[in-house]
């Protein structure tokens, strides 16, 4: 099908020929062919590369009136705000933050990009233009299996059908097992292919050879005179050889430090001066160093100058965006990264290389999952650059055979709703009470049951649950009973404000409950790390690394403040969790007193990244305590000078 036949405005068609679309992939043909032009639902499930983007556009450029694209990540929804932004006439608008806000402004855009916390939040604060929506495009929809953002996702997506006017849903992912199932619950086309513009081969790398899908066999150069080269060295081969043939390489691992350390040992081998492109690295490296005040970013810049960067959270998210936006433009050769990037931003490779296919979990190590190795795999190819792509497996003799069964035969996992977690269950049956969407046990099944839970289980059983739950809610004091005909339920003051800051009911709870013992001291007792503590101590708030070396003076720190703090020492269930929120809240005392990046990284031995995004949610939950804070009529000055210090 060639892009003039699309049933669009010319100046769209016009921009897409000009941006060097002419013909369209087979998928999004499919695609075209399956209705997406004509406001039918659709669920496309097709490989990285082969067209998903075009055929959001497609969704989103055909719609009677406004659109929204929901994407999980803020880096990817910049990025895919930035190529709608693009598109000619066309007013586009991206929501990632200020989760306590309508966000009333988007309402004037065409095109509305925003992460799906954000758009469950302006839900919850009953924004108008969400019931003004004429399409949904979800990408990445195969997380509706996350146990950590699956149940808003899924939650999300069955309010937005109930409270709008009948839109058209168009959920993309490149890598779910079951996209059928999706499709029967969103009462849509399905259009699923394995059809990629260049070809991907996948292999395992074992005593000296690479053995790939296709069935050719290639020995490594190290292995050619040696013995059969250890992990590491077999992963800088296969990188050195894709490097040396004209492409880049991304190489994943298991871990932040591990991702350095072979970012640094491949920076040996001066990957800028192969692959030519020695200022533009220099220049990245540059760029690096400018903004690289920590010795994190010292190391990434030395290692950008020979063409090669470690990718991971730990990383300034500018640093980030900074090695992504490098690497695409082709001024970087190689990205050692942990799985984490695999599942974020656009940046292919001719080859990908994963190295480590267990990680440590807390309690010992445990397999990736096979559609996280899909995901890595599947950034192996760029379109009009690579003449194909490939994936590499690194394992041994003894794993050879495992990992061709759990990967390279294997399908990925089947989607399955994670919405039967207790605490997502909490969490989103105050939000519908508080938005006003139900008020009985009766009207929140309802709503659940139009949820990919509910369509995936012939008898959900969630009656009992969602009772337990809502007595929880009702013990908690955020949701009221209420004895007047047909209804049952309300949400209390406190209710409304935990769901409208939208942090969880147990972070709500353990606020309320601090502010309740702040009131009850005397004034002059109320500290800066006394506030922190509280809002730190929650399950919002990110947990922060506490080292064995670490322990004994973190511990008398506790002691020697032990009058300032909120918990006694011998309160906590979880000792342990609860030392962790202290370290987090004396970093953060540390920073609003001045403390620089680079002296609290040293210090505290926690990633640049890491303290970017402490800080962050150190100013939503102190923004969240501050409301909380109103509602009970405590004032707490140290809320207010906290804030403005962050």
């Amino acid at each position: 099908m060639h892009v003039g036949e699309l049933p669009l405005a010319e100046r769209y068609t016009d921009h897409f020929a000009a941006a060097g679309i002419e013909e369209l992939y087979p998928p999004q043909a499919a695609a075209v062919e399956g209705g997406v032009c004509d406001g039918q639902n659709l669920v496309c499930a097709i490989p990285t590369a082969s067209g998903k983007t075009l055929v959001a556009q497609l969704a989103l450029l055909s719609a009677d009136g406004p659109g929204l694209y929901v994407c999980p990540l803020r880096a990817l929804a910049r990025e895919k705000y930035e190529e709608f932004a693009e598109l000619p006439g066309v007013s586009a608008g991206i929501a990632t933050g200020d989760y306590d806000s309508a966000a009333a402004e988007l309402a004037d855009h065409d095109v509305v990009v925003a992460t799906s916390e954000k758009v469950d939040s302006a839900i919850r604060n009953r924004a108008g233009w969400i019931e003004n929506l004429a399409c949904v495009v979800v990408d990445e929809v195969h997380l509706l299996g996350s146990p950590g953002r699956g149940p808003t996702l899924e939650v999300t997506l069955a309010t937005l059908r109930r409270r709008t006017d009948d839109p058209q849903v168009v959920a993309l992912s490149a890598t779910v097992d079951n996209p059928a199932a999706i499709a029967g619950w969103l009462d849509a086309e399905l259009v699923e292919s394995e059809w990629r513009p260049i070809e991907l081969r996948t292999g395992v790398y074992a005593d000296g050879l690479v053995t790939f899908d296709d069935g050719e066999r290639r020995r490594l150069p190290s292995d050619e005179t040696s013995e059969p080269a250890d992990d590491t060295v077999a992963t800088a081969d296969l990188v050195d050889a894709a490097v040396a043939d004209g492409g880049q390489a991304l190489a994943f691992v298991r871990s932040r430090r591990e991702a350095e350390e072979l970012a640094e040992r491949l920076a040996e081998e001066r990957f800028a001066e192969t692959a030519g492109i020695g200022m533009e690295a220099a220049a990245v490296a540059e760029e690096l160093r400018q903004t690289g005040t920590t010795e994190q970013g010292r190391r990434l810049a030395e290692a950008a100058a020979w063409g090669v960067a470690f990718h991971h959270a730990g990383l300034r998210s500018d640093h980030r965006s900074t090695v992504e936006t490098a690497f695409r433009d082709r001024e970087l050769a190689v990205i050692c990264a942990t799985p984490t990037l695999a599942a974020g931003v656009n940046v292919p490779a001719r080859r990908v290389v994963v190295r480590d296919q267990r990680r440590y979990t807390g309690s010992g190590t445990e397999w990736l999952p096979t559609l996280e190795v899909h995901q890595m795999a599947g950034r192996a190819g760029r379109p009009g650059l690579d003449p194909y792509g490939e994936a590499v497996l690194v394992g041994s003799p003894d794993s050879r055979e495992e990992l061709w069964e759990r990967y390279v035969d294997a399908d990925p996992e089947a989607v399955e709703s994670q919405l039967r977690d207790r605490a997502a269950l909490r969490t989103h049956v105050l939000a519908v009470v508080a938005a006003g969407f139900a008020d009985s046990q009766a009207e929140i099944l309802e709503l659940l049951g139009e949820t990919f839970y509910a369509h995936r289980t012939p008898n959900p059983d969630l009656g009992g649950v969602v009772g337990d739950v809502i007595a929880e809610l009702i013990e908690a004091e955020f949701l009221a009973p209420v004895d007047e005909p047909g209804v049952e339920l309300s949400a209390t003051a406190l209710g409304r404000q935990v769901s409208r800051q939208y942090v969880t009911p147990e972070t709500g709870r353990r606020i309320v409950d601090g502010l309740r013992q702040i009131a009850d001291r005397p004034a002059d007792s109320v500290t800066p790390l006394t506030v922190l503590e509280v809002v730190c101590d929650t399950p919002d708030m990110d947990d922060t690394y506490l080292g064995n070396s670490e322990r004994a003076s973190l511990y008398q720190f506790a002691r020697r403040h032990a009058d300032e703090l909120t918990t006694g020492m011998d309160e906590p269930d979880a000792f342990e969790s609860w030392l962790e929120s202290v370290k987090t809240a004396r970093i953060l005392l540390a920073w609003t007193e001045g403390a620089s990046a680079e002296e609290l990284v040293a210090e505290y031995r926690i990633g640049p990244g890491d303290l970017e995004s402490r800080v962050e949610r150190a100013e939503w939950l102190l923004g969240a305590a501050a409301a909380l804070a109103d509602v009970e009529g405590v004032s707490v000055p140290e809320i207010t000078r906290l804030r403005g210090q962050l």
